[in-house]
């Protein structure tokens, strides 16, 4: 009898392709080399799905372009840009997520000849850090990227309330928009993208992530319109925003979407705020409060309350202690993470109430908890779905350290 002799060179190239599908980028760029069989498969567009190109776009390169079409490859970042934006925006006609991060020498006048005509297929474009850009390339955007989902704004330090009205004017399909750091931003350019300027712009009402950290000109006045006009929001990042206060909170407290909440470093948030939080209709799955030095025990009393199905709560640095602990942890059954790193005043007893009460913990944040011991650690180790546990600066003595 003869022995049929099988070798990967017998697949079919559907075969391979769904193989080659599973390796990372640059072993899919390695197999296309091994052989003209190989490269045939690894260039099928299923191998190549989802991926991002990143590019250093220094000299012209003809087959760059035909190349990642050939793939199907849709998505781009460029690490360097030494060549025209629009080269990229001609070479990919089709193009759906353009990644611009950290390109400091992006200026206006080169996103004004890349953007010339309606590109309906992008969805994503991130120009965070193009410290260079302006209300001028918000124009541009907002009157050929019409179809745009996601615009990452973060540090573009000039751009101003004129830019958000342009937003709110075009990109009414927008979901997700990062205005981190954009020092210039007011209550009246939320105003805008919230719809409460209706005669100018309709606002971008579909919003469900809007990011708005360090923004230091905002008050509650802010949040007004974003309860009134943003009903879709989900996840709403306010961290560093000094200028909001306890009564902003109450505006939040009825917006039902709204699943993700950062109050990181904010001032003066304090347990009032929490408490207007736990009295609305809110059903949030994440609240961070860390740094918020106006929030004590009372804030875990008003979660445990109100905000019990959280799933993610973050306290790193706030003046609470075992009591809060003994109030919060009895009402929190749905609870995976918390972060109760520098809470100086926390000892074995809150970690052993953690332990007693929070069976669903996966993880928790202990940096910088100095009363802790080997006795309170050993009770955390033992529950059951725990994966992720944090000790930095924490310390024992050398007959208590852990082996």
């Amino acid at each position: 009898m003869f022995e049929v002799e099988t070798h990967i060179s017998c697949l079919f190239p559907e075969i391979l392709a769904i193989i080659f599908s599973y390796l990372d980028v640059k072993d899919k760029g390695r197999v296309a080399q091994v052989c003209a069989a190989w490269r045939d498969a690894s260039y099928h567009k299923s191998v190549w799905r989802g991926v991002e190109a990143k590019l250093h776009l220094r000299r012209a390169n003809p087959s760059l372009f035909p190349s990642l079409q050939t793939r199907g490859i849709k998505k781009v970042q460029i690490l360097s840009l030494r060549r025209s934006l629009s080269y990229v925006i001609q070479g990919m006609p089709h193009i759906e997520s353009l990644n611009l991060c950290g390109c400091f020498n992006i200026t206006d006048n080169g996103l004004g000849h890349a953007f010339v005509q309606d590109i309906p297929s992008l969805r994503v474009l991130n120009l965070s850090l193009c410290k260079q850009i302006t209300d001028s390339s918000l124009g541009r955007i907002a009157q050929y990227l019409k179809n745009l989902e996601v615009l990452e704004l973060g540090g573009c330090s000039n751009i101003t309330n004129t830019g958000l009205l342009l937003i709110a004017w075009g990109l009414h399909r927008l979901k997700s928009l990062n205005l981190r750091s954009c020092r210039h931003v007011s209550d009246v350019g939320i105003g805008h993208l919230s719809g409460m300027t209706r005669s100018a712009a309709e606002g971008c009402l579909s919003l469900e992530k809007l990011t708005l950290q360090d923004c230091q000109k905002l008050t509650d006045l802010s949040l007004k319109h974003v309860s009134k006009g943003l009903n879709k929001l989900k996840v709403l990042n306010l961290s560093f925003c000094g200028g909001i206060s306890d009564a902003g909170m109450i505006h939040l407290s009825h917006m039902t979407h709204l699943c993700s909440l950062n109050l990181r470093s904010c001032d003066n948030i304090s347990d009032t705020g929490i408490m207007h939080l736990a009295m609305g209709s809110l059903r949030l799955s994440g609240l961070d409060v860390s740094f918020c030095d106006k929030i004590g025990d009372q804030s875990l009393a008003y979660i445990a309350q109100g905000l019990y199905q959280l799933k993610s709560l973050s306290l790193c640095s706030c003046h609470i202690s075992d009591d809060g602990i003994n109030r919060m942890v009895r009402q929190m059954h749905e609870l995976k993470t918390l972060n109760i790193g520098q809470c100086v005043r926390i000892t074995d007893k809150g970690l052993e109430l953690i332990a007693d009460h929070l069976s669903q913990l996966t993880g928790i944040d202990l940096y910088g908890c100095t009363r802790i011991t080997k006795r309170g650690l050993e009770r955390i180790t033992q529950l059951p779905c725990l994966k992720v546990l944090n000790l930095g600066l924490w310390q024992m003595t050398e007959s208590e350290r852990v082996r």
